[in-house]
């Protein structure tokens, strides 16, 4: 099964960013749902491919420049 990127460039560095502070946040805090969210956003950053952007028929690499 190959998954089909739909997060660009703009739409992945935001959630890297966010998915690390996330997780800092759950560690800092001792929060376990800020990490799990944080890891999740991480991930889908990290891989380029958004399950709910696959529901939704979204797609943010279109506005990417090659």
């Amino acid at each position: 099964m190959t998954l089909i990127k739909n997060v660009g460039k703009t739409d992945r560095n935001i959630r890297l960013g966010a998915g690390g502070v996330l997780v800092f946040l759950g560690i800092v805090t001792n929060t376990v749902l800020f990490s799990i969210i944080g890891l999740v956003v991480l991930a889908t950053g990290a891989i380029g491919t958004c399950p709910a952007y696959m529901a939704l028929k979204m797609d943010t690499t279109k506005n990417d420049k090659a």
